[in-house]
């Protein structure tokens, strides 16, 4: 039998991770909750809700003894992607629920918050608190999440709305250097003993050749530049399939770049502003990072390259583009049940980005940390660094 103990979890930290997710959302109105413009953009009020249903889902009809589930309806309606635990909404049906309404929404978080903090205060054993733990950080993963997709909602209207929740990209100050690594083996992993995913883990060796990686992220002014010497109609420096989407979709510059005037203007979450040359360039895919890179007669970073680079610059500001495909290190081992399906059964077509963002909680920008997302992906907060 496991030992019960109370001091794992706070009941303090809970709550505040569980407000600061209401906090993200302090400014919206009850139109903007329920909007889905695009498939890879979820609702508001999903995010709310599907961040509680993970709790009550695998904590509280867990592990606590009659307890009484808010809404039977809600783990069809706020389950993402986990088939282990039953049928869900469509992803690109998310938006057409107006029903539960946001005020029902509130009331599940509440509900939700009273119980599991009652039961993290009477204490539970470690491996309770494990998945507590995971409820956690997948909350503040959601969380960024959110930024992205109000940001993406509110960049698609002509009012261009402004967040009361301020993030801004700051200007990397001094000269761009490019920094000396050795060839070598190096180990790769996480090895702290503080929480890391399950695709951190697997520590092994990787070979790398001499190279070298800057030490500042790509500008706004960099970009231009590469964009006014044709980098978006000239062919030879993209991926067939890069050069195929940006054909398709019309692409021209950054996400929420818009020409006006003859100057480039760009949506922020702190309203509709010209283009600051001096910040990092963002909102771009893999694709455009790639390009970028070829157009300089430079390269991205693999993953590996990245972790070992990471303690000689700053990181932080934008999930940096890699050209690593996410793929499971050595003796990676995936958990049995519906936790397994977190991150293993992702690992195909997706590349792999490093370092974390202005919207990432800063317990997740970790030099081991693991983000990924398609090539073609661009809402989130994704920028470049180059390497040679």
């Amino acid at each position: 039998m496991e030992t019960i103990t109370t001091h794992k979890i706070s009941k303090e930290r809970f709550l505040d991770v569980r407000h600061h997710t209401e906090l993200i959302c302090q400014s919206l109105q009850p139109e903007d909750v329920s909007i889905q413009p695009a498939e890879f953009v979820s609702p508001p009020k999903w995010h709310l809700a599907h961040t509680t249903w993970f709790f009550e889902q695998f904590v509280l009809s867990e592990y606590l003894q009659n307890y009484k589930v808010f809404n039977k309806d809600f783990a069809y309606y706020f389950n993402s992607y986990y088939n282990n635990v039953g049928e869900r909404v469509l992803r690109a049906e998310r938006g057409l629920m107006t029903r539960p309404t946001l005020q029902e929404v509130l009331d599940y978080r509440a509900y939700v918050n009273a119980e599991l903090a009652a039961f993290i205060s009477k204490g539970t054993t470690e491996a309770v608190f494990n998945i507590i733990e995971i409820g956690l950080q997948h909350e503040q993963q959601h969380q960024e999440l959110l930024i992205y997709d109000i940001k993406y909602i509110f960049g698609n209207q002509p009012s261009f709305p402004v967040l009361d929740y301020k993030i801004q990209l700051e200007v990397e100050h001094g000269p761009q250097q490019f920094l000396q690594i050795e060839e070598g083996v190096y180990e790769i992993g996480h090895k702290d003993e503080g929480f890391c995913f399950d695709n951190e883990l697997g520590r092994h060796n990787v070979y790398l050749h001499d190279f070298q990686i800057s030490n500042q992220l790509v500008t706004n002014s960099e970009y231009i530049t590469f964009i006014d010497d044709g980098g978006y109609k000239n062919f030879n420096f993209w991926h067939a399939e890069g050069w195929d989407f940006v054909q398709q979709n019309g692409l021209e510059a950054p996400l929420y770049w818009h020409k006006v005037d003859g100057k480039w203007m760009h949506y922020t979450l702190n309203g509709f502003v010209e283009v600051n040359g001096d910040l990092p360039v963002t909102h771009i895919t893999f694709y455009e990072a790639f390009a970028f890179a070829q157009w300089k007669g430079m390269r991205l970073p693999t993953e590996f390259e990245w972790e070992i680079a990471s303690s000689k610059f700053n990181f932080g500001q934008l999930w940096e583009w890699t050209n690593s495909a996410y793929l499971p290190y050595p003796n990676y081992t995936k958990v049995d049940g519906a936790l397994g399906e977190y991150n293993g059964k992702f690992m195909v077509n997706q590349m792999v980005l490093r370092g974390g963002s202005v919207a990432t909680s800063k317990n997740h920008c970790r030099p081991t940390y693991r983000n990924f997302f398609q090539p073609d992906m661009r809402w989130l907060f994704s920028g470049i660094r180059l390497a040679k």
